[in-house]
């Protein structure tokens, strides 16, 4: 019995590893374009709603112009972002210049993947927490870009977000206090 154990322990262990490592793999894909130095956010000018990251001064952070192979099953990091007015995604959304409620199901792309513009109303298939949920594109998650009034003094994104509204985390019955940092799949909905 012990054997059996240990095996059925070790093909688990492995599983996960190649899982770590797969995902790693994908995102070396797209190499780093350059580094951008932070800076102080003056007073009130970083919203910190949902646990968002404000730049620090002096502090180097990786940008992208590229993102990872969109395939069927693409792997990414789930973050949360309101798209309200006021809230900590700052402007309105690339798309249509338009704010959007934080019930419905919309997201932010990595640089990459947002492609300038290409996918914007089209609607992904997001899967994580062992559910899934249609959500439409309508801004971008600059991964070139940050650190200053634009970007609401934030840092820029990894290369592999998808920045989404409370409704797709309500909708992949992610508990409000795992809310902010999920590994998921995502793929063009049909």
């Amino acid at each position: 019995m012990k054997s059996v154990c240990s095996k059925a322990f070790a093909c688990l262990l492995v599983g996960v590893l190649l899982s770590t490592l797969s995902l790693r793999i994908e995102a070396q894909q797209c190499r780093p374009s350059g580094r951008i130095e932070g800076k102080k956010p003056p007073p009130g000018q970083c919203n910190q709603e949902n646990d968002s990251d404000c730049c620090k001064a002096g502090k180097y952070y990786t940008t992208y112009t590229c993102s990872p192979p969109v395939t069927t099953h693409t792997r990414a990091y789930l973050t949360l972002n309101s798209f309200q007015k006021g809230g900590d995604g700052g402007g309105p959304s690339e798309c249509d210049n338009q704010y959007h409620s934080d019930d419905t199901p919309v997201v932010a792309l990595s640089t990459g993947w947002f492609n300038n513009k290409s996918r914007c109303h089209n609607n992904i298939t997001i899967n994580g927490n062992g559910r899934s949920v249609v959500a439409m594109v309508v801004d971008e998650c600059d991964s070139t870009m940050g650190c200053d009034a634009d970007h609401d003094y934030q840092p820029p994104c990894d290369n592999n977000i998808v920045d989404a509204s409370k409704a797709v985390w309500k909708a992949l019955g992610v508990d409000s206090d795992d809310w902010g940092w999920l590994e998921i799949t995502w793929s063009p909905a049909n």
